[in-house]
C-alpha cells in the first residue's frame, strides 16, 4: 500500500490550552467499541463519569457533552481522561483527529482538518510542495474503477500544478477548476468522450449569461443548514462583508482539492465537488475577518457535519443559488 500525505501534516502538534476554540466543544463524539469496552472497566469516580456519558445512539456510541462541552475538558483546557489514564485511553476520535485518512484499498491520502485552528493555520501558510509518499504492508484489492480513478489523479496532478502557477487571480483559479472538472466529468459518465490535455487558456472564456443570483441567497441557503455554534448563526445572520481574496487562497483551494477530487471515484461525480470548491471559497471570502479563523468556523460548521455535507453537495447539484452562471460571475 501507498500512503501519502501533504508536504505539512507531520508539522501538526496539537497547542491544547493555547488553542483559540476547541475540539473539546459544540460537538458530541463518536466512540469506538475498543474505547467502550475500555471506559466500561475503568474504576472509581472517573470509570462511572465515563460511563454515565456514553449514549446510544442508531447503534453507535457516543461522548454526550454537557452544556456544549465534553464533561472530561478541564478548566486548564486540557483532557481529564489524558492526564489521569494516558493517551491510549483517549478514543480514536480524539487520538487522531485533525488527522483524517482517506483509504482506496490500495493508497491512503492522509489529510489534516481544516476545523482545527491550528491545522488550520499550517494549511493556509505552507508553500505548495509535493505530497510525501511512502510504501508499507498490507491494502487491499481496490474495489474502485481503475480507469477512473487514474483520469482523476492525473487531472487532480494538473489542476494542482495549476494553483502554483504565480500571478494567477484566485478568481481565474476557480473558474478554471470549475470547467475542467466539468470536463473530467464528463469523460467518467461517458467514456467515450476524451478530454484534452489540460491547457489552463481554454477555460478563461468570459461569455457567461447574466442570471440573477446573489451572495445573500447563497447566505440563506447556509441558514437553512444546520447549525452548530452561535458565532456562525451571527455571520450568517449579518450576511456577505464585501472583501477581495485573500492571497492565501490558493493554499487554501489545494487543501479542497487534495481531499475532495478522488473521492468523485465513488459516484462520478466531479462537478458537483468542483462547485462545493467554488462555494466554499466565496462563503470564506464573504465571512470577512480573519481568513484562518474564517476557514476553520466554516470547516467546523460544514466539513464536520455529514448531513450538512451531504445537503450541499445535492445543493450543488440542483440548488438555484450554485447555478454555474452566478457562480463565476460571483468570483469576480
Amino acid at each position: 500500500m501507498i500512503i501519502s500525505e501533504p508536504s505539512y501534516y507531520a508539522s501538526f502538534r496539537c497547542i491544547a490550552s493555547a488553542c483559540p476554540d476547541s475540539c473539546c466543544k459544540d460537538w458530541d463524539v463518536l466512540l469506538d467499541e475498543e474505547t467502550v469496552k475500555k471506559y466500561l472497566q475503568v474504576p472509581g469516580e472517573l470509570g462511572d463519569r465515563l460511563r454515565s456519558a456514553i449514549r446510544t445512539e442508531d447503534g453507535e456510541s457516543i461522548l454526550c457533552f454537557d452544556n456544549g462541552r465534553c464533561p472530561f475538558w478541564r478548566a486548564d483546557g486540557l483532557c481529564q481522561v489524558q492526564s489521569e489514564l494516558g493517551e491510549s485511553m483517549l478514543c480514536s476520535t480524539c487520538r487522531e483527529y485533525p488527522r483524517i485518512a482517506h483509504d482506496y484499498g490500495d493508497f491512503k491520502e492522509l489529510e489534516l482538518e481544516l476545523s482545527c485552528p491550528e491545522a488550520a493555520r499550517i494549511i493556509l501558510s505552507s508553500p505548495a510542495a509535493p505530497r510525501i509518499s511512502r510504501g508499507v504492508p498490507g491494502g487491499e484489492p481496490p474495489a474502485y474503477d481503475r480507469s477512473a480513478m487514474a483520469l482523476l489523479q492525473t487531472s487532480r496532478t494538473s489542476i494542482l500544478e495549476f494553483l502554483q502557477t504565480p500571478g494567477i487571480p484566485v478568481s481565474q483559479l476557480l473558474q478554471t477548476l470549475l470547467l475542467y472538472a466539468y470536463e473530467i466529468d464528463e469523460s467518467l459518465n461517458y467514456p467515450d468522450f476524451t478530454p484534452e490535455d489540460f491547457q489552463a487558456e481554454n477555460y478563461a472564456h468570459t461569455d457567461f449569461p447574466d442570471v440573477p443570483g446573489t451572495m445573500q441567497d447563497i447566505f440563506a441557503f447556509f441558514s437553512r443548514l444546520e447549525i452548530l455554534t452561535d458565532e456562525w448563526k451571527t455571520r450568517l445572520a449579518a450576511g456577505p462583508v464585501e472583501n477581495t481574496w485573500d492571497p492565501r487562497f490558493p493554499q487554501l483551494i489545494r487543501y479542497f482539492t487534495e481531499r475532495y477530487w478522488l473521492q468523485a471515484v465513488s459516484d462520478f461525480d466531479l462537478a458537483s465537488r468542483a462547485k462545493f470548491i467554488v462555494i466554499s471559497c466565496l462563503m470564506i471570502r464573504h465571512m470577512g475577518g480573519d481568513l484562518i479563523r474564517a476557514a476553520q468556523l466554516y470547516s467546523k460548521e460544514i466539513e464536520n457535519d455529514s448531513e450538512n455535507m451531504d445537503a450541499l453537495l445535492d445543493g450543488a447539484f440542483s440548488a438555484p443559488e450554485f447555478r454555474d452562471a452566478i457562480l463565476l460571475r460571483l468570483l469576480k
